[in-house]
């Protein structure tokens, strides 16, 4: 009798068992988790034109394609594989064209941007006026853009850039740190 409940109760989960013939699924992709330093910051002064506070784990480089402007610099991420490329012009009575150079660069990058913010820079104590110009997407060459002028004599460009080809959709939190860094580097921009 006991030898008859085992064998039925056996075959009734090898019955059981039978069915739908399972699958391998793989998992979805994923995206390392990254870790963010701590903000301190540090003043870059050895620019000819202006100086501003930087953050402590960037690395400020000229910029090699242009060895001959040395108002042209790069502060380097070395950890986030980014930069923000800064140019400086001398505004001679032409800052129209240096407005318009930035509203060709963003037109540009709005092909593959989903929306683009703007914010007014005014800081009329150091004579800081400019822009902010950040632009979603996932395919978006620079997801954040400023200039900065006096109006006379002086006028920078700025763009963070990614050494890869971003997944802005998944960088959005070292974008918003970077953009942190960028606001202190705007605050804090004063002309020589």
């Amino acid at each position: 009798m006991k030898k008859n409940i085992i064998i039925a109760i056996l075959f009734s989960l090898l019955l059981g068992s039978c069915g739908e013939e399972v699958r391998y699924q793989p998992k979805p992709k994923g995206y390392f988790r990254i870790d963010l330093p701590e903000k301190a910051y540090k003043s870059i002064d050895t620019i000819g034109r202006y100086s501003f506070e930087a953050p402590t784990y960037a690395v400020l480089t000229h910029d090699p394609f242009a060895p001959e402007e040395k108002n042209w610099v790069n502060v380097e991420m070395p950890s986030f594989k980014a930069s923000i490329h800064l140019t400086h012009k001398e505004v001679r009575g032409n800052l129209g064209e240096y407005l318009e150079d930035v509203h060709t660069m963003i037109t540009k990058h709005l092909q593959k941007a989903n929306g683009m913010n703007d914010s007014l820079i005014v800081n009329p104590d150091r004579k800081v006026y400019g822009m902010m110009i950040e632009m979603d997407g996932k395919g978006v060459a620079t997801p954040l853009q400023f200039y900065l002028t006096d109006s006379t004599n002086n006028f920078v460009r700025g763009a963070l850039y990614f050494n890869f080809v971003p997944n802005n959709d998944s960088m959005q939190p070292v974008i918003e740190y970077l953009r942190q860094d960028i606001d202190r580097m705007i605050n804090t921009f004063e002309w020589k």
